[in-house]
């Protein structure tokens, strides 16, 4: 459920299908990641699970793997 949720928050922030969403989408790997959409990702994430990511989270955050990875920090669990 958290990952679907993660991957709809991710295709919606970055303005891509949800079937571009994967463990392996990085940071950069396609056009629509820029920094601008990063600190829309990072706002959305937020909201939708309603945290607050460290900085350190935000610098870290370079795929769709290593967002779940963070997330689970923050006890958002992902089966």
């Amino acid at each position: 459920m958290n990952e679907q949720k993660l991957k709809s928050l991710f295709a919606e922030a970055l303005g891509i299908e949800e079937t571009q969403v994967t463990d392996e989408l990085a940071y950069n790997m396609i056009p629509e990641w820029d920094s601008v959409a990063h600190m829309a990702l990072v706002a959305e994430i937020d909201d939708q699970f309603d945290i607050m990511l460290d900085t350190d989270d935000v610098l870290d955050l370079s795929s769709f793997a290593k967002a779940k990875e963070i997330l689970k920090k923050y006890d958002i669990k992902f089966e």
